[in-house]
């Protein structure tokens, strides 16, 4: 094994396994009708590990918008469809799939906005105008808890529905935890992550929208200094930001499950190598937009968050072996320079399945390979734990006023 592979490995590794002081909560895994993406795909994510889980501090800050390093576009873009459930999910240690996904004592609401953006990997478009609200849970009076609560109990998942209407494209989503526990004090902490969409659509709505970014959040809003301590409490809990988003009354102007061409459980590969031709009154037919960025690559034969490990090249003698070896340990290093926080097993796994393998390789005697050719590897996904049920407070602030 090459002496910064080593090296590499180490840090990485020290970096993750440290622990979390004040752990509180990340947005690690996006599901797709109930389909996991993967662990950090798609994701923009802090990738220091020790800072990963943090609040946005302070709620002025321009990170407001996606967090610390969310103006980073990453590679891998999920692809889903209008009408399509997203069910998104929280850990306090993002290296930890087994951590629970936020302390009790974090009560609050939680809300969740889509984007549209010219190009989802690119950098840069996060903060500023674009965003519209398609889902908030408050305080539900009915049951006596807030939208963290009830996520918390779904096993550390929120469920959402992409509106039905929307324009096809690309999208950034951004989920906003908001939790109270020390607001009154005038500190309260904003936990936001966003994750890079394709949403086939053939509607033709564009909600309003809102900025979000630095200066959007202030003290002088009066959710941001609740009191949750206060009995009873001063309900209705007065949530800050735009209504919910919600799609219009024209039920063609969207796709569900139904329309030619849609598959119920999308993947990458039925979504986005098609144009969906949907049926419109008379001969007329449009095209939906396909997605051409942020797919995964073809030879990419190992998954880790946005990082994907490409097959080596063919060998069948010593020398041409080592080339592939050396080419496999260059990626290893890749992998653990790019990893996020949510990476580090399968860093190891590339190394210890692939690298050392064609390693062992290439000191017998005529060698050829690489073995497995084109053989996709990487560790199966975990099935979603919690329900993709999606919950709401049963009355909303709309307008100065509580609506059913």
């Amino acid at each position: 094994m090459h002496f910064n592979s080593v090296i590499s490995a180490v840090l990485a590794a020290a970096s993750i396994i440290l622990p979390l002081v004040g752990a509180h909560t990340v947005m690690t895994t996006i599901f797709v009708d109930g389909i996991n993406q993967g662990d950090g795909v798609c994701i923009r994510m802090n990738n220091d590990a020790k800072t990963a889980n943090f609040y946005i501090n302070p709620i002025t800050s321009p990170d407001i918008a996606c967090g610390i390093q969310g103006e980073i576009g990453c590679s891998r873009v999920c692809p889903t469809k209008a009408s399509s459930t997203l069910t998104f999910s929280f850990r306090e240690e993002p290296s930890n799939p087994n951590s629970p996904p936020l302390d009790p004592s974090h009560k609050g609401p939680a809300a969740v906005y889509m984007k549209k953006v010219a190009s989802a990997t690119a950098s840069n478009n996060a903060a500023g105008d674009g965003w519209f609200k398609i889902w908030e849970s408050v305080y539900d009076e009915s049951v006596r808890k807030w939208g963290t609560e009830k996520m918390i109990d779904n096993d550390g998942h929120i469920s959402v529905i992409i509106p039905s209407d929307i324009e096809g494209g690309y999208y950034l989503v951004r989920t906003e935890l908001l939790a109270l526990h020390a607001a009154s004090q005038g500190d309260p902490q904003f936990y936001v992550g966003c994750a890079q969409l394709f949403v086939v659509s053939n509607g033709t709505a564009r909600p309003s929208t809102v900025r979000i970014g630095e200066g959007t959040y202030d003290l002088s809003m009066k959710g941001l200094t609740y009191n949750i301590y206060e009995t009873p409490l001063a309900l209705p809990y007065p949530m800050y930001g735009p209504a919910v988003y919600e799609a219009g009354d024209d039920e063609g102007s969207g796709m569900d499950a139904s329309s030619p061409g849609v598959v119920s459980t999308p993947t990458a590969t039925a979504l986005a190598s098609s144009v969906v031709a949907t049926g419109v009154p008379g001969d007329e037919r449009r095209d939906v937009l396909v997605q051409t960025e942020g797919l995964k690559p073809k030879n990419c034969v190992f998954v880790n968050g946005n990082w994907c490990g490409l097959e080596v090249p063919d060998y069948n003698d010593q020398n041409s072996c080592w080339e592939a070896s050396d080419n496999c340990w260059r990626q290893n290093d890749d992998c653990w320079n790019k990893t996020q926080p949510t990476g580090f097993n399968n860093c190891q796994i590339w190394s210890d399945q692939k690298c050392k393998v064609i390693q062992g390789q290439c000191k017998e005697d005529n060698p050829t390979g690489p073995p497995n050719k084109g053989f996709d590897f990487t560790p199966k996904w975990p099935s979603l734990k919690g329900s993709m049920k999606v919950f709401t407070t049963r009355r909303q602030w709309r307008m100065g006023k509580w609506v059913d």
